[in-house]
């Protein structure tokens, strides 16, 4: 099966035309994620424009997808108007899809931060609390999943192991680590993020895959073949 992803498109602003340049030259997956952050600020129309390039494509694949720190909790619902039932978006949720025989399930999160922004200390109450409490909900959600591949979907970096090429002094407020240790609990098969545009594409958490899909690392859409997934340190060579 192979699994498509991507996050962070919010650098082209308003002009989309370069992933139009980039998608053109991929082949169809059996399932698209997209890790946040597709627009820059308040901009949910351009959602309808990454439709119209599917749409230009012909591809008829599953889309499933997290917000990000970008997409205001005031655009989700024009957002999901934009794209009726075409993208599935999971907000701390879970969802089961059957691909080439194999069940797949993905949890879906914004993900948490180990310290919190300034704006949200300023903004949102009991953000630490919420935080604290998603790594839990997250760990059931996964935990409860019956699947042959286990993904989390995330925004924010589940680890700090991807974040390396980023200023250690903020990997609290790109991710929390606080998740390894649920990954592992949960025999996730692997897991994407987006969020940290400087961090490093690849990193293992135990021998668990986890894939920084932003768009500003990556220069391309990144393509994960679920019967060969990455392997860490010696396993790559057995």
């Amino acid at each position: 099966m192979i699994v498509a992803a991507i996050a962070d498109l919010d650098d082209f602003g308003m002009d989309l035309e370069p992933f139009w340049e980039i998608i053109r030259k991929v082949k169809e997956p059996d399932i698209l994620l997209l890790g946040g952050d597709i627009y820059e600020y308040r901009s949910p129309e351009i959602y309808g424009l990454f439709l119209d390039f599917i749409k230009l494509r012909k591809w008829e694949c599953p889309i499933i997808a997290v917000f990000g720190n970008r997409e205001f909790d005031e655009d989700v619902d024009d957002i999901k108007k934009i794209c009726k039932k075409r993208i599935t978006f999971l907000d701390d949720e879970s969802f089961k899809i059957k691909i080439k025989n194999e069940k797949v399930g993905i949890v879906g999160t914004r993900g948490s931060l180990d310290i919190p922004t300034w704006w949200q200390w300023k903004n949102v109450s009991g953000i630490k609390k919420t935080y604290k409490e998603r790594v839990e909900l997250i760990r059931n959600l996964l935990n409860n999943l019956e699947t042959d591949i286990k993904i989390l979907l995330s925004h924010y970096s589940p680890t700090y192991k991807t974040l390396k090429g980023e200023d250690p002094r903020i990997f609290g407020g790109l991710g929390s680590e606080k998740y390894e240790k649920v990954l592992v609990d949960t025999k996730t098969t692997f897991a994407v993020h987006g969020h940290a545009e400087y961090g490093t594409p690849l990193a293992f958490v135990d021998s668990i895959p986890i894939f920084n899909v932003s768009f500003n690392i990556n220069k391309k859409i990144v393509e994960i073949d679920t019967n060969n997934l990455p392997r860490s340190g010696l396993k790559r060579f057995i």
